[in-house]
């Protein structure tokens, strides 16, 4: 099984921060499991044209290849004004629909404004619905307060994480068998 972890940004740290510390518990759970970290600030992604997938070439083709390996996946944003990045709307528009099909996603956002959380319900949810995905039922909202000297110090968003991370694993596994 392998769970890719999304760091659906091309600025700052925090995102990946999380994203990462995600991937990190989900290990512990599991040593078996495969997980890999997609960091879009690496990529240089073309935007979504319309055309088939398949005909994209270099970072845009290899990032399609990269999630479409995937057996579920941890996907974390900044919020920006109270919604996702263009970067990972762009990457939702270059994934073919099938690809996150009886898929698990867990989200995780970072956000400077605590009445943001619920972009996760609004916006990725519907996202995650509309490629016929298993959405875990809990989901992890960092708060810029939450992070010191580039690590996340609330034990309540620790305890938060591990718990996405159990329901992924768990969800994943039942799906795949």
């Amino acid at each position: 099984m392998k769970i890719l972890g999304i760091s659906g940004t091309i600025l700052g740290s925090k995102t990946k921060i999380t994203v990462e510390k995600v991937l990190e518990d989900v290990k512990e759970i599991d040593s078996n499991i495969e997980v890999e970290l997609l960091d879009l600030k690496k990529y240089d992604l073309q935007f979504c044209d319309g055309r088939d997938p398949k005909t994209y070439m270099g970072d845009t083709k290899k990032v399609i290849d990269i999630v479409s390996s995937a057996d579920s996946y941890i996907i974390g944003t900044p919020i920006i004004h109270g919604t996702m990045p263009g970067t990972l709307k762009n990457l939702f528009d270059l994934i073919p629909v099938d690809v996150m099909n009886n898929k698990v996603i867990g989200f995780v956002a970072v956000g400077g404004n605590h009445q943001h959380y619920l972009m996760i319900e609004n916006q990725l949810k519907p996202i995650a619905g509309y490629f016929k995905s298993f959405v875990a039922p809990n989901y992890v909202f960092v708060h810029n307060d939450n992070f010191q000297d580039n690590k996340i110090v609330s034990n309540d968003i620790l305890e938060e994480i591990a718990r996405l991370s159990k329901e992924v694993v768990m969800m994943q596994k039942v799906f795949t068998n």
